[in-house]
């Protein structure tokens, strides 16, 4: 990450490794009974690790449409970054294994707001599985891409 006169330039590596660890910050909280705040870091994982995919798509000495960077500033939402990230591969996964798209639908359920809401251990706990889960998980489904 990049600091330059107020403005602050987030490098897709840096997101991929924000992405593996706030879902290890989440992990560790969960392990605390602090479902609260593990569900809202790993949800904040897979919003970093949509945005290290779109990070992927921009190219070098071309300047990228305005709207589509304020989206990715302003975009918490799993399916709009999904479509910024132009991850049709996911969506396909989603249609033709059940477990992956029981997952999606699992981490959609998160919003940024998140983090003023009281979270159940169990919730935390789905949240997390779906998240990690070793062969179906949403964020080893992303980082094929990233």
């Amino acid at each position: 990450m990049r600091i330059s006169q107020g403005e602050v330039f987030v490098f897709r590596k840096d997101l991929q490794k924000l992405a593996e660890l706030r879902i290890k910050e989440a992990q560790d909280l969960l392990a605390r009974k602090h479902p609260s705040g593990s569900y809202y870091l790993a949800g904040f994982s897979i919003e970093c690790a949509l945005k290290a995919v779109i990070a992927r798509n921009f190219k070098a000495n071309q300047i990228p449409d305005k709207k589509f960077v304020q989206q990715i500033y302003e975009g918490h939402d799993f399916k709009k970054l999904l479509s910024l990230a132009n991850l049709k591969e996911l969506e396909h996964g989603i249609d033709n294994n059940v477990r992956v798209g029981v997952n999606w639908a699992t981490v959609c359920k998160w919003k940024v707001e998140s983090r003023y809401e009281i979270k159940r251990l169990d919730e935390a706990k789905a949240l997390l599985l779906a998240i990690q889960d070793p062969s179906d998980g949403i964020l080893i489904w992303i980082k094929r891409f990233w």
